[in-house]
């Protein structure tokens, strides 16, 4: 199966994360196995994939940290590659350009964090006109706290994404769904 007009990408799945307090090694192992699963899938498929970087000035997330690449537990073979500073990996990057000159109208969205980077570029891809299908199992997060004070589990963050995305901004979908050949994405 080619899939000529979809490309997956892979959002700041990178070593930076690794080094924050909130890393969790018991959460990152199923999200390893079906980030590869999709990314090994995508290339199988003929689906280009495009992964990107945060980075920063400072930091864990600069590049002069040597920390803004890959997750030592993946092996991913990207068509494009980008680096972005902003939430959305639309902003100040040229991967609109890199998508419309392939006539890609669809994007399979994974990697880290769920409900920010991820999150907003499916947001974003969607009110630029794409189609998304948003795999959930294929991102990762970490508890947070909010203002009040309360603890929201992964899970928790993970329900919320999928709410607030599903039916208005992408279809969520799993990993194998992601990559079935009769797909029934639908733009929303």
């Amino acid at each position: 199966m080619s899939s000529p007009d979809t490309a997956l990408l892979v959002i700041d799945a990178q070593e930076s994360f690794r080094r924050r307090p909130y890393w969790d090694d018991r959460e990152a192992t199923g999200f390893f196995i079906r980030l590869q699963a999709l990314a090994d899938g995508a290339k199988a498929a003929g689906i280009p994939v495009v992964q990107c970087f945060h980075v920063e000035d400072t930091g864990v997330f600069s590049l002069a940290a040597g920390h803004v690449r890959t997750l030592a537990e993946l092996s991913i073979v990207p068509d494009y590659v980008f680096n972005k500073r902003r939430h959305s990996a639309f902003v100040g990057t040229e991967l609109g350009v890199w998508l419309t000159e392939r006539g890609i109208s669809r994007l399979i969205v994974s990697g880290i964090r769920t409900e920010q980077c991820c999150e907003t570029t499916t947001r974003h891809a969607s009110d630029l006109g794409y189609t998304v299908d948003y795999v959930t199992e294929a991102t990762l997060t970490f508890p947070m706290v909010d203002y009040n004070g309360r603890g929201w589990k992964t899970s928790e963050i993970r329900e919320r994404t999928e709410l607030v995305l599903d039916g208005r901004f992408a279809r969520i979908v799993s990993v194998k769904e992601a990559l079935a050949p009769s797909r029934a994405a639908v733009a929303v």
